[in-house]
């Protein structure tokens, strides 16, 4: 090695991914150093979607090594590798599914499935292949926060094709029933549909599976949770006491089943009248970050009570997808960020890797 590329791998060294707080080197996400007569060729490899900060990575990057004496040119290529990670203990990854993101609450009504979509969707626009499961099965959602519609279909008979919906595959209970249908069931037979709606769909090569959990900690969910192979949990909360005293059961329930919990997103935090610009904190202050403190759980972010945020989900049009540059939608790709970061900390799951072995008699 060339006192050059020396130097250039020192400098790598210096320089920190700015959503997982490592190094390049440390973090493994250096693929490839090559010097040529000055000069530097780089590979970059993120673990996590990210192409809005491809940029300011590849930027970053070659503006230190330009500093580097002897080195002339740089040029830093950026990509991102999206593999599969552990779930819980025995639990076998889903067939073209490498990670599980399940998104919780301890309660209804503090904006989850509202949270989930806009996080699924955030994920879709830094570049992953996403899907999504509504699991609520009494009170299904997605087909009208998606704006989707229509009997999903199947092919061989056996599996059934999910339906898409702004670059995701989308499956719910909700596309097979009639909006006005009450489910009138008992535990068992509803986590058997949702277990099949999980199994059967022919999900197709996801970097990401989002599950939108319904709410409680009942017996569905405890189930659920125990079935489904959760690479990472996500818990959203107001900052009311009331909800924040569910959503720590919804905690204890994943710790239970040894699910990790990610972080935490506080859900209607603040809200600003868009008279005067006065802002309000109605549901409390703090809530989350309290929550965080007792568990060691991160703030993943912090939502406003937002009228425009509101009336996007309820038009099928989302605000990652109907108004992308807002603060809302900076807010929900920050949130996916960390989100799929924390996982990509996660140990890598080989499961895949390794030979069916079947004994026969000869």
């Amino acid at each position: 090695m060339t006192s050059v590329e020396t130097d250039v791998q020192s400098c790598l060294k210096t320089l920190t991914d700015p959503n997982t707080g490592k190094d390049f080197v440390t973090g493994k996400s250096v693929k490839k150093v090559a010097v040529t007569d000055g000069e530097v060729h780089v590979d970059i490899e993120l673990g996590y979607p990210a192409v809005s900060q491809f940029d300011v990575i590849q930027e970053h990057i070659e503006n230190a090594l330009k500093q580097v004496a002897g080195v002339d040119k740089v040029r830093v290529h950026v990509r991102q590798r999206i593999i599969a990670h552990v779930a819980q203990q025995g639990l076998k990854l889903l067939p073209g599914v490498k990670n599980v993101i399940a998104v919780a609450s301890g309660k209804g009504g503090v904006g989850k499935s509202t949270t989930a979509v806009n996080l699924a969707l955030a994920l879709v626009a830094e570049g992953a292949k996403v899907g999504m499961l509504d699991a609520d099965v009494y009170g299904p959602s997605l087909p009208t926060m998606l704006g989707a519609n229509g009997l999903p279909q199947s092919e061989d008979g056996e599996t059934i094709e999910p339906l898409e919906a702004h670059g995701m595959q989308v499956m719910s209970i909700g596309f097979m029933i009639d909006v006005d249908t009450p489910m009138v069931w008992r535990g068992p037979m509803a986590t058997q549909a949702l277990d099949q709606l999980l199994r059967q769909t022919k999900w197709n090569d996801l970097d990401y599976l989002v599950v939108d959990m319904p709410p409680g900690t009942g017996d569905i969910q405890l189930t659920l949770a125990q079935k489904v192979p959760v690479t990472g949990a996500v818990i959203v909360t107001t900052p009311q006491d009331i909800a924040l005293i569910d959503a720590r059961k919804g905690y204890k329930m994943f710790e239970k089943v040894g699910i990790p919990v990610v972080g935490i997103v506080e859900n209607m935090s603040v809200h600003t009248c868009s008279n005067c610009g006065h802002t309000e904190r109605i549901f409390g202050e703090g809530g989350a970050a309290r929550m965080g403190a007792d568990y060691q759980l991160p703030v993943l972010g912090a939502l406003p009570l937002d009228l425009h945020i509101r009336e996007q989900a309820d038009s099928g049009q989302p605000t990652v997808v109907s108004d992308p540059e807002s603060k809302a939608a900076t807010l929900y790709k920050e949130i996916a960020r960390k989100t799929a970061v924390a996982i990509a900390r996660k140990a890598v799951d080989f499961s895949s890797k390794f030979p069916n072995i079947v004994v026969k008699n000869s």
